[in-house]
């Protein structure tokens, strides 16, 4: 449309036909609904790729309101199936009714819902202002630059707004793609990146090549081939190294039934069960319970049970790291904690709480209101930022609780110092849902940033032992009581990720969403002086 007249409407053609049928809208939302198949335990990672790739086509010839409305109905697809667990904690173990529950967990998918709806509501606009300009160089700047950006950006504002929920971010579906060769270097949001690149460029060459400019097929498949290949050559760099001998390490699961959480009368079932278990492993360097494995207080199962079970650790020279809530005499104050027994006694206490399960923001107004947010210790107090690692078996410990190893910066912040990565959860409440597949992808992401070891402990699966390339070593059965046993080995030094974090990416980020607008001759405003020239 070179000929056209400068600042006229293009005409809709087949893309804007396409986004303005009535079948769009279901487009979008089956789009959303098969994101969570590119996650575990499905693993069909090039759907996160495509379905992003489809919205992004849906977007090109629609009105920005009409774009707000396809990327909210494919975020209800998207987080309406991936974190549908978010029912089973509030109905099954938060006891409430099921139209409760189904409220509050509608409200909390349309909350991530508005994510993609207020990127393609942006992105909408500048896709018309590309139009305007005449279809070339702008339709490149919004699918390469501003469509991958402002897709990784919101991933990122999702992962601390509110406290944050990282969930479903791009990255994690490719821990066994080529792309997640650049985790260790720009970690989980790198690779969401890489992801939303591809799609981007997928789109912008079907809209190319449909017009028949053949010419943007070589420079599009080369740019596609470097960036998959380059990531998967990235994936042989040895960026740590061990460092002193492998340990044997035992993960215990328990499998008490969740219902019996805050019974007083399971507490020493819970004694024998994992005291049981725990004596039948003395030949372990180290052994790793669950979050929660005890729900009683330390000061009480001390003098007890715990106190004379440190006693037997050192006599067999072997460790202990446990999940158990600590309280502080002087403020009166309870943590969720992990405790190290044995040789090097210590307690790490989390720090990044999740909400309504261990804390109730607006406590005052929402107490009493549903039974969840009555939940029996759901008053934790957070940890310190700064506290002092873990030390068990000889080796300083990165100790993560629940879905605290969802955040990068967070477990990476123990990094270098830490040889190997630890994770306690109680995963029970989530039932026989996506969640137990989806965290255990999220450790494995961690592992391959930080070039460390995992071993993830959890109640009643899935437990696992994980290498520094986020490879599963070994994983246990959901729902039975089993001890997993392995050997981990500690590693020295530090992957780019570890040194610079999220800082270069959110970095590139700004880049390519502000880059158009601050260059001197913005690319919309070229093409019409060339027009007027002309």
């Amino acid at each position: 449309m070179e000929g056209a007249r400068p600042g006229a409407s293009n005409p809709p053609g087949r893309w804007g036909r396409w986004s303005a049928s009535p079948w769009a809208y279901l487009w979008a939302l089956l789009a959303g609904g098969v994101v969570p198949l590119a996650f575990a335990p499905f693993e069909y990672f090039p759907l996160a790729v495509l379905a992003p790739a489809l919205l992004f086509a849906l977007w090109r010839g629609a009105a920005p309101r009409r774009a707000l409305g396809l990327g909210f109905v494919f975020g209800l697809g998207q987080f309406g199936v991936g974190v549908s667990w978010v029912f089973v904690a509030i109905h099954d173990f938060g006891y409430s009714g099921v139209a409760v529950a189904s409220i509050i967990t509608g409200l909390f998918v349309a909350l991530l819902a508005l994510f993609p709806a207020l990127l393609g509501y942006g992105l909408a606009g500048a896709l018309r202002r590309a139009e305007r300009s005449g279809r070339g160089v702008g339709e490149a700047v919004v699918f390469l630059l501003l469509m991958p950006a402002g897709w990784t950006l919101a991933e990122w504002v999702r992962g601390w707004f509110l406290t944050g929920f990282p969930w479903l971010d791009l990255g994690y579906s490719q821990i066994d793609a080529p792309l997640a060769g650049l985790a260790p270097v720009f970690g989980v949001y790198g690779v969401s990146w890489a992801a939303a690149f591809t799609a981007g460029l997928l789109v912008w060459m079907a809209t190319a090549l449909g017009r028949r400019q053949w010419r943007v097929l070589v420079p599009g498949v080369l740019g596609l081939a470097l960036l998959w290949a380059g990531a998967a050559a990235l994936m042989r760099v040895e960026w740590t190294h061990p460092v002193g001998q492998p340990l044997r390490v035992s993960l215990i699961q328990g499998n008490v039934a969740q219902e019996t959480k805050w019974d007083p009368l399971a507490v020493a079932h819970r004694v024998n069960v994992y005291g049981t278990l725990t004596r039948q492993h003395w030949d372990s360097d180290l052994i790793v319970w669950p979050e929660n494995a005890m729900t009683d207080y330390y000061r009480r199962l001390a003098p007890g049970f715990l106190d004379g079970l440190a006693a037997e650790a050192r006599a067999h020279d072997t460790d202990i790291v446990l999940g158990v809530p600590v309280t502080d005499p002087a403020t009166g104050r309870y943590y969720a904690a992990m405790v190290s027994l044995g040789r090097t006694p210590g307690v790490y206490r989390k720090r990044h709480l999740v909400p309504f399960g261990e804390y109730v923001p607006l406590q005052s107004v929402l107490r009493g209101l549903i039974a969840f947010f009555d939940l029996p210790m759901s008053s934790f107090s957070p940890g310190p930022a700064d506290q002092p690692l873990l030390h068990a078996a000889g080796q300083p410990l990165a100790v993560s609780i629940c879905y605290e190893d969802a955040f990068g910066e967070l477990v990476r912040g123990d990094l270098p110092q830490a040889t190997l990565l630890v994770n306690g959860s109680n995963n029970a409440w989530y039932g026989d849902s996506l969640a137990p597949a989806q965290h255990l992808e999220i450790g494995r992401m961690r592992a391959l940033e930080t070039g460390r070891d995992l071993a993830g402990a959890t109640t009643n699966g899935i437990s696992a032992l994980v290498n520094y390339r986020g490879r599963i070593l070994a994983r246990s059965p959901q729902f039975r009581r089993t001890v997993l046993t392995g050997r981990l080995q500690p590693r020295s030094g530090a992957t780019p990720y570890v040194w610079w974090g999220n800082s270069p990416v959110l970095a590139g980020l700004w880049l390519g969403l502000l880059g158009p607008w601050a260059a001197r001759r913005p690319w919309t405003q070229g093409r019409r002086t060339r027009g007027r020239a002309d």
